[in-house]
């Protein structure tokens, strides 16, 4: 995700490639008024507040009007030099065919109704945290994800862009090529949340929490509702979704803002500890590189930590092994090996700790991979050293 303040890298949308009733409803979303034009040829657009003697774009009904180009060129920049904040996204959304997500939060205002520094931090860190959920209900359904696929997650709202909304809030522009099923899974979760803690405010029951994982919803999702509530008065987080791309199977074409409120931080809270206590662990078998190895004397049992190459969706694991496996896992390290294990990966501090490991074998890689293992090793020969007992002082990792 980045947060944008530049001016789209000064290169507006090609007049060529821009579908004139993309444009119209875009500049209806963001509040344009239409005051006539010429039937079936061309409308006028005026940006919001201004009359009608105001700034205006003309803009073609279609492609098949003649001076189709000219006047879609014109009309973009006008865009881009003038001072309606809407603008500016109208912009975006046509550089960037996107679904929008928005947020908004009731707080109470600093001098001269300005937000403070802090607030508009809070903001984009429970914005961020609640795409990371919508990421992550792709991968599957999970009451807690942990470090689990949290790699592919982030890499998937890479090319989101995040700004300030005009009016105040926030909105992320979502590439609906790449992002859609990140916000699709978002709605769906965000709506059984809002009927979660409506069931359970009524009759204090926290089954319809349970149910709600089918549709995404997750600690992670409850934790970032809970970041975006504190501090407020109450929140709403609304979703368009882009028009090139039309509306996804299922959606609702308009969909309805949801709102939370202090009065359900109580249920959400709940929800994010029983989610927490509630995911079991996960048996796996799982190939990584030995990374770190540590323990308290030059024999006996010791703690290995693995970067996963296969077997499980989080990049590293620590387990603790007896002193023979913690003997073939040292011997893998130093030879550039990998090695394989079987045990379980505990929800307990994230899925980042396998427990129970057992039949660590070393595997046989390519000389390329060999070749790379090894300059890591050389990279890291603190590692070299513990891996044979050299620092006998050393705590477990």
């Amino acid at each position: 995700m980045r947060w944008s303040d530049d001016d789209l890298g000064g290169t507006l949308p090609v007049p060529g490639q821009v579908d004139p009733t993309v444009l119209g409803v875009l500049l209806h979303r963001h509040g344009w008024r239409r005051r006539g034009g010429a039937a079936g040829r061309y409308a006028r657009w005026t940006p919001p507040g201004a009359t009608a003697s105001g700034t205006s774009l003309l803009v073609p009904e279609s492609r098949a009007y003649p001076d189709c180009d000219d006047l879609l060129g014109e009309a973009l920049t006008a865009l881009a030099r003038s001072a309606a904040p809407s603008a500016r996204e109208v912009l975006v959304s046509l550089a960037l065919p996107s679904d929008e997500v928005r947020w908004w939060r009731e707080v109470p205002e600093g001098p001269a109704g300005a937000a403070s520094w802090s607030e508009q931090d809070q903001l984009r860190g429970a914005a961020h945290r609640m795409l990371l959920a919508g990421a992550l209900a792709v991968r599957g359904a999970a009451g807690y994800y942990g470090a689990r696929h949290r790699r592919q997650a982030l890499a998937s709202l890479e090319g989101v862009l995040v700004e300030p909304a005009p009016g105040g809030g926030l909105v992320a522009f979502v590439p609906a090529a790449s992002g859609r099923p990140a916000v699709v899974r978002l709605y769906a979760a965000l709506n059984a949340v809002r009927d979660a803690v409506d069931y359970q405010r009524t009759t204090g029951g926290m089954e319809a929490f349970d149910a709600a994982v089918r549709a995404g919803v997750s600690r992670e999702l409850t934790e970032a509702v809970v970041a975006l509530v504190h501090g407020t008065e109450g929140v709403r987080v609304a979703l368009e979704w882009a028009p090139a791309a039309g509306v996804p199977a299922g959606c609702a074409a308009r969909p309805e803002p949801v709102d939370f409120s202090p009065g359900d931080l109580p249920a959400l809270r709940a929800a994010g500890a029983r989610y927490l206590s509630d995911e079991p662990s996960v048996p796996v078998r799982i190939t990584g590189a030995v990374v770190r190895l540590r323990r308290s004397g030059p024999r006996g049992p010791g703690v290995v930590r693995l970067r996963v190459l296969a077997g499980a969706e989080v990049p590293h694991v620590r387990m603790e092994l007896d002193e023979e496996a913690y003997r073939i896992a040292g011997h893998a390290h130093l030879v550039g090996l990998p090695i394989r294990v079987v045990g379980r990966l505990e929800s307990r501090g994230g899925f980042r700790r396998l427990s129970a490991a057992r039949e660590v074998t070393p595997v046989q890689v390519d000389d390329a991979e060999r070749d790379r293992l090894m300059k890591s090793l050389q990279e890291n020969l603190d590692f070299f050293e513990e891996a044979c007992g050299a620092d006998p002082e050393a705590a477990a990792d």
